[in-house]
Order: structure tokens, then C-alpha cells, then sequence
């Protein structure tokens, strides 16, 4: 039998916080000093429910509950790492928790987040932060998006979710995939349902 201690003191949380930098992202690519200057200053535990607290550094999506999750760190590092961030990017983060518009606002002065693509003002953005998988990017991406623009999210592609950059392109903003990356699926991001013989 195992049993599984729970460490939520405030030093076992920062030693946590730092075992994520040092076996999650930096094994894994992730290693721009500014990105993992942000992981190490913003709390994880701080973006999750009390009793999830204790696993809000494992190496796996962290349910939030009403079908939410926390993303893995080391998808949030990809994002940020394929972002390119500079400090005077003006970036919107659609997602349903804080916690990568709170690592984004180290990297950048002018961070807005929405829960959801409907909720999304403004723009244009030279930057937009899609904490989640896309099966289909819809065209109202293009509006908030500025010419030279970026997004990165997660692309369904075949089943399989992928780390995804996509630009403007006449009007429309086209992904390019980059590589495999654990995204939970968006549903406002779905493709129509169609029939198929």
C-alpha cells in the first residue's frame, strides 16, 4: 500500500514549485530564463481547489471541477516558449482559470484574460493565449488578432492534441502544428457535426 503524504506547508510548496522547473520544463525544453523566472514566482496551488492543492505540481492536468482543468506546467512552458513573448506585446488569454494569464503578465505589460472567446473585447492583440485544444480556429479569432499576430493553443488534429502557431492569414487565422502537447479539448472550439458515409 502507498500512502501519500499531504504537503501543503508554504516550504514544501516552493520546493515543489522548483522540482516542477527543474524536472518538468527544463528536461523537456523548456529553459528561456524569463519563462521560468514566471513559474517560479506564481504560485500553482494558488489556481486550484483546496483539496487539489497537494497535486497542483504533478506533471498532469489538475481538475478544477464543471469539466475545467489546469493544464500541465509543461504545456503552459511550450505555450510561452513557442509565443516568443516580448514585453510590450498586447496579449489576451481565453481560459478558465488565472493561472496562464498570471505567468503571461510576467512576460508582458498589457495582459487581458476572458473565460471564453464570446467574452473578448478589444484588440487588436499581437499576442492570444488559448489555454486549451481547438478543433476548428473560427474566424472571429481574425478581428481581435493583429496583422502580424499570433496565437498559440492546442490544434486537434486526427484525434491527437498539438501545440499549434497560427497567424493571420487573409482574414483567417491559420494554424501550423508544432508538436504533441497535452491540451484538454474546448468545446466553443468545436467542429460542426457533420455526416460522413
Amino acid at each position: 500500500m502507498t500512502v501519500v503524504e499531504d504537503r501543503t506547508a508554504a516550504g514544501d510548496m516552493q520546493i515543489a514549485r522548483r522540482a516542477m522547473i527543474d524536472s518538468q520544463l527544463r528536461v523537456s525544453g523548456v529553459n528561456a530564463p524569463a519563462i521560468l523566472a514566471a513559474f517560479a514566482a506564481i504560485p500553482r496551488e494558488d489556481f486550484v481547489p483546496a483539496d487539489r492543492r497537494a497535486v497542483a505540481y504533478a506533471d498532469r492536468a489538475v481538475p478544477l471541477g464543471d469539466g475545467k482543468a489546469l493544464s500541465p506546467a509543461l504545456t503552459y512552458g511550450q505555450m510561452l516558449e513557442a509565443a516568443q513573448a516580448a514585453r510590450d506585446d498586447s496579449v489576451l488569454v481565453i481560459s478558465g482559470n488565472g493561472y496562464l494569464a498570471a505567468l503571461a503578465a510576467q512576460l508582458c505589460d498589457n495582459v487581458s484574460q476572458v473565460a471564453s472567446l464570446e467574452q473578448a473585447q478589444g484588440g487588436p492583440y499581437s499576442l492570444i493565449l488559448i489555454d486549451g485544444a481547438a478543433e476548428v480556429l473560427p474566424d472571429s479569432l481574425a478581428t481581435l488578432l493583429a496583422d502580424d499576430g499570433r496565437v498559440i493553443t492546442g490544434l486537434v488534429d486526427r484525434g491527437v492534441t498539438r501545440l499549434a502557431l497560427a497567424r493571420k492569414a487573409l482574414g483567417r487565422v491559420v494554424p501550423t502544428a508544432l508538436g504533441e502537447a497535452d491540451f484538454a479539448v474546448l468545446p466553443e472550439f468545436a467542429a460542426p457535426k457533420s455526416w460522413s458515409f
